[in-house]
């Protein structure tokens, strides 16, 4: 007969960086922890990202010599979040990230690399960093994994793997990016694409993982070792209360309702709601039936953290500036007839590429981050007409970097024209006749950009302007590693939509994620973290992992709040912000 209870002291709601990081972190202090997931696999969105957590003040940018103190980074959090800056959070977040950072990496499998070359996102406002503030996981050779915790594990995105491998940003893909002009990244190649072929047939999947992939196989692997129960397939349905406090979750098991009692609390971080129609269509803009947003977490992430938080007290947060981390996503159409999408985050940065509404002409730079290109693109769209612009690239471009899911030589790409997904002209107009675009508009657009472009400045935009515009461009390209003409046809171009990598608004919580009612009073054994948590960044997006850096520390916050352990509180040299004011 199946078993219809179990008891625990922590149960956690999402399988993704926010909720195995608080579960590893509670059974690493002695309790008993299930983790239950929707679907039948382990990670959520955090599989399909990049992997990169902004934690600011972190160790292993001290230990490489970058010392910077905690009001520095509260100055650029200041002036990027404005009236949205919330002092006691970003607090516990600028003492609680480095902790997390060195308790990880000392403690359990979850070993990380630096991101101390990778700058803030607007290098031009006061406090921003020119590195020393990202880190990532360590590539995870998941052999190492049982072989239980190896098939729940979930692969990569497909549309930003290569066959089913996961490329790293940085030398990894810039060896992809250059195989065909040097022996070095050939041979890098070659050792990593044989070696994928060789898993494949062995395991029938990517073994050496990088990436968000590797960032849930390394918790996962540390959660094995620590006796926390994995249970997949399994979506939370309802939560338990005695009195005014929450002591368990009811789950849809694939044998059954499951009773999962928990006495110290139950973490909510089940990834959000971008698959959430009717919560989109009220808190998106621009988006009157829901449908119009192409979310690039997968489709478990539906809002069930916010709705199991607000069926017992806790409040959902609205205020944000944007209710999402937006992304341009490109919808791939695939034979069989079903869609991807495609993130565009590497190719808008690389010189020879401009992005363009359906009136021809230019609308951001398009080397700024990724939420900022739709955020430009939603406000500068007319009302009643799609929200859409089109990536326009040379053939030379196209056969360098990729444009989109089409990938550079000698990677064949033909086959996405005949499918509809890659545009091609051989001249500006035709291009625009294919797009749909006004031609008039495009020839005088590229004529314009061209014209500066040739001497690798761009005055309209100032792309390549920035740190972090020029760690997107091409570094073999001379004067500006962002800007070339657009000079020679044939010419290429992809529409590019509004998706999101996440939501930013959720559950209001506290300093120690604890899920808030609507007097502001923490609701007993309920915690938020991850996507399920309102975004301490406010709706804004200042840096790249700030999804995920937070994730990972308020669900290492949870994790010791549950299990009565101190927070933790700034070194000597970092003070707190009531000392930075007295």
């Amino acid at each position: 007969m199946a078993e219809t209870r179990h008891d625990y002291d922590l149960v956690v709601v999402g399988s993704g960086a926010a909720g195995l990081a608080a579960a590893v972190t509670a059974a690493y202090h002695g309790l008993s922890v299930a983790v239950v997931e929707k679907d039948p696999v382990l990670g959520g969105a955090t599989a399909w990202s990049g992997g990169w957590m902004w934690t600011p003040l972190n160790p292993l940018a001290r230990a490489a010599g970058i010392r910077e103190d905690a009001e520095t980074v509260r100055t650029y959090l200041r002036h990027e979040l404005g009236e949205r800056y919330a002092p006691c959070k970003i607090d516990a977040f600028l003492a609680g990230a480095p902790a997390m950072v060195a308790f990880f990496h000392d403690e359990t499998a979850l070993q990380f690399a630096d991101g101390n070359a990778i700058p803030d996102i607007h290098g031009d406002t006061p406090g921003a960093g020119s590195g020393g503030r990202s880190v990532i996981a360590a590539p995870f050779d998941a052999r190492a994994l049982d072989s239980a915790t190896l098939e729940k594990l979930r692969k990569t995105m497909p549309e930003t793997a290569f066959l089913g491998m996961p490329i790293q940003a940085g030398a990894d893909l810039m060896a992809f990016l250059t195989m065909t002009r040097s022996l070095r990244s050939a041979w890098h190649v070659t050792k990593r694409f044989s070696r994928h072929l060789l898993d494949l047939a062995r395991y029938g999947r990517a073994m050496q993982l990088v990436n968000g992939v590797a960032l849930v196989g390394r918790l996962a692997h540390s959660a094995d070792a620590l006796g926390v129960e994995t249970r997949v397939a399994s979506p939370a349905k309802r939560l338990i209360r005695e009195g005014k406090r929450v002591c368990g979750v009811v789950v849809d098991a694939p044998a059954g309702e499951v009773t999962l009692t928990a006495r110290r609390g139950v973490v909510l971080a089940s990834g959000g709601f971008p698959w959430d129609v009717a919560r989109r269509r009220e808190l998106f803009p621009r988006t009157p039936t829901g449908e119009e947003h192409w979310p690039l977490p997968p489709p478990a992430a539906s809002g069930d953290g916010l709705r199991l938080g607000e069926s017992v007290g806790g409040v959902v947060d609205t205020s944000l500036y944007s209710p999402a981390a937006w992304a341009p996503v490109s919808v791939v159409p695939y034979k069989d007839g079903h869609v991807g999408h495609f993130p565009h985050i590497i190719d808008r940065g690389k010189p020879g590429l401009i992005g363009v509404l359906k009136s021809g002409q230019r609308f951001v730079n398009e080397a700024h981050g990724y939420y900022d290109y739709v955020d430009a693109m939603v406000k500068a769209v007319p009302e009643g007409e799609e929200i859409c612009s089109w990536l326009v690239c040379t053939h030379r471009f196209q056969r360098r970097y990729g444009l989109g899911i089409t990938r550079p030589a000698p990677v064949p790409f033909k086959h996405w024209i005949k499918m509809g997904y890659l545009k091609r002209g051989r001249s500006l107009r035709e291009l625009a006749e294919a797009c749909d675009i006004d031609a008039a508009g495009l020839e005088r657009t590229v004529a314009a950009y061209n014209a500066h472009a040739r001497h690798g400045e761009d005055p309209e935009f100032g792309r390549g302007s920035t740190l972090y515009n020029r760690k997107q461009g091409d570094p073999a390209h001379h004067p500006n590693p962002c800007v070339a003409p657009l000079d020679e046809g044939p010419f290429y171009a992809i529409k590019v939509v509004p998706g999101c990598f996440g939501t930013f608004a959720g559950l209001k919580t506290n300093a120690h994620a604890q899920v808030l009612d609507a007097e502001g009073e923490p609701v007993a054994g309920l915690y938020a973290a991850g996507t399920d948590m309102a975004s301490i960044m406010g709706g804004h997006y200042p840096a790249g992992g700030i999804n995920l850096g937070p994730a990972m520390t308020f669900g290492y916050l949870a994790g010791l709040h549950v299990a009565s352990q101190p927070q933790p509180s700034f070194d000597a040299d970092t003070p707190s912000e009531t000392a930075a004011h007295e």
